[in-house]
């Protein structure tokens, strides 16, 4: 992994994962996260590395020290380590999955139709380099 960050694992064509990790990029002051895309071979690898097939794209993907976490659930932890008031959403994680997880899927589902979604993966900036796998 990349020397005790969380990583971030999101669907790099997608629009609004894209900007979702454009927010917790500008967010993360303290440095704890590094973001690579799905479909990337680092991405990838990771995956692998948890029995979690390459090819997965179904939802945002948290990965901290020795654990791996999907949807809702990677997303509160997320949102707990930013700075402000975002810890705050992390409240949530007391509501059953199948309730965060099924509004969760059901934007998931429909995130390209709404958001949209690009040809290619993004290429970060030389700024966000650091940032990314």
């Amino acid at each position: 992994m990349s020397q005790g960050k969380s990583v971030i694992l999101f669907d790099g064509v997608c629009n609004l994962c894209n900007a979702s990790v454009d927010f917790v990029i500008k967010r993360d002051i303290t440095d704890q996260f590094r973001v690579g895309a799905l479909q990337e071979a680092a991405g990838k690898k990771l995956l692998s590395n948890f029995e979690v097939n390459p090819e997965y794209l179904d939802s945002l993907v948290l990965i901290e020290e020795d654990k791996i976490y999907f949807r809702s659930t990677a997303a509160l932890r997320i949102a707990k380590k930013l700075p402000g008031l975002w810890p705050l959403f992390y409240g949530f994680i007391i509501l059953p999955p199948f309730l965060r997880d099924g509004i969760y899927d059901w934007i998931g589902k429909n995130r390209y139709r709404w958001f949209g979604k690009k040809n290619t993966c993004r290429i970060p900036t030389p700024e966000e380099r650091a940032k990314f796998l």
